[in-house]
């Protein structure tokens, strides 16, 4: 009678933790989706005005930003881990942070595409739909410090999600455009 009750009260608690688990893998897919949903056409925007593949903008941000679910993309609006001023201690008394704090997603998009068209290499690179070829130019210049499982991690997630797909639209406006991006910009610079 003893075991009966023992296994019987085993098997349900494996089926509520297997549910548990199933309920929590359709919540991060879900969340996932609605990530690519929101932010696929603000990533192929930029490609199309910068010359910087989509799936490398939107891969860059679904990594450090743990797809929208981070702290830094949900209350700061960090979606790529650039450090900089914030007002984390007014926002959460005790709590401190060293990454930069925007206004909206789409101001930490368009700073991000910004520092990648201030780097020496840009100029070569822009127009390149090769995924590969821009984190190993981002790893070269110090973005990240994970260095290689870093480009390992940006990989898996464009290879997983097709982001790669997103390049082929990739524009020659881009790459003949001397005026790529004007938001955020200094009046002297547009």
């Amino acid at each position: 009678m003893r075991i009966s009750t023992f296994f019987k009260r085993t098997v349900w608690l494996c089926a509520v933790l297997l549910l548990l688990m199933l309920s929590n893998v359709g919540f991060a897919q879900q969340s996932t989706n609605s990530y690519l949903k929101k932010f696929k056409p603000v990533s192929v925007e930029l490609m199309q005005e910068t010359g910087i593949p989509a799936s490398v903008i939107l891969g860059i941000a679904m990594l450090e930003s743990g797809t929208g679910t981070s702290r830094n993309a949900k209350v700061l609006h960090n979606h790529f881990g650039i450090v900089g001023k914030n007002n984390m201690s007014q926002i959460k008394p005790g709590h401190r942070s060293v990454y930069k704090q925007y206004v909206t997603d789409m101001a930490s998009y368009e700073h991000f595409v910004e520092l990648l068209a201030r780097k020496k290499w840009f100029g070569e690179m822009k127009g390149n739909p090769e995924f590969a070829v821009w984190l190993k130019k981002m790893n070269h210049s110090g973005y990240s410090s994970a260095g290689h499982e870093w480009i390992r991690r940006v990989t898996n997630i464009i290879n997983r999600y097709k982001l790669y797909k997103l390049d082929a639209s990739m524009d020659s406006v881009a790459t003949d455009s001397k005026q790529w991006l004007t938001v955020g910009m200094p009046a002297g610079d547009q």
